[in-house]
């Protein structure tokens, strides 16, 4: 078999292709854990359509291993790229879980005064009496949020996991907001 300029333009193309059906697959199930259903549906669309074009490539000349591994090493790098782009985007909420010593500077009041909402509890661990910080804040806002906490108090034990958000929050901020604007339209 010859690697010709038309077959190996062909299996860039397959590449590329896996590059970006794989991508938005990847953002695909983000989308999906994290509640967004409307926006998972029409990045479906366009997965499944970049998909096709690719297998249809592959599938016209079968007697090609150029464009087998073009294809499989589409998908290697599209799961990179698509992870790399989810992480880049940071769509959702987490909670951070703060524990420090009750005698350390004030770290709920650092996060509050940066716009934060923090729940405080007294515990008690190991070492003694504790102060433990809850905090649901956007994912994005992370990076900026330990920093801050590292500021403050280096030595604090931080945990972060994702959080999907209660429906019942969500519901009555929207029944509230339709009720102001409601409210505004009679006057």
């Amino acid at each position: 078999m010859d690697l010709t300029p038309a077959l190996l333009l062909n299996a860039l193309m397959i590449f590329g292709l896996r590059i970006l059906d794989v991508s938005l697959g990847t953002l695909r199930i983000g989308m999906i854990v994290r509640g967004r259903r409307n926006l998972a549906a029409v990045l479906s669309f366009f997965e499944s359509l970049i998909w096709l074009m690719a297998a249809a490539q592959v599938l016209g000349n079968l007697e090609s291993p150029v464009q087998f591994v073009a294809y499989a090493g589409g998908y290697a790098a599209g799961t990179l790229v698509g992870a790399w782009i989810e992480q880049w985007l940071a769509v959702g909420k987490v909670v951070l879980r703060v524990f420090v010593p009750v005698s350390a500077p004030d770290v709920a009041g650092a996060l509050r005064g940066a716009g934060y909402y923090v729940t405080a509890l007294n515990g008690s661990g190991r070492d003694g009496d504790v102060r433990i910080l809850f905090s649901v804040i956007p994912r994005r806002s992370s990076a900026k949020v330990l920093r801050l906490i590292e500021e403050v108090y280096p030595k604090a034990f931080v945990t972060i996991e994702e959080v999907s958000t209660a429906d019942l929050q969500e519901a009555s901020v929207r029944q509230e907001r339709m009720a102001r604007r409601f409210r505004m339209n009679r006057k």
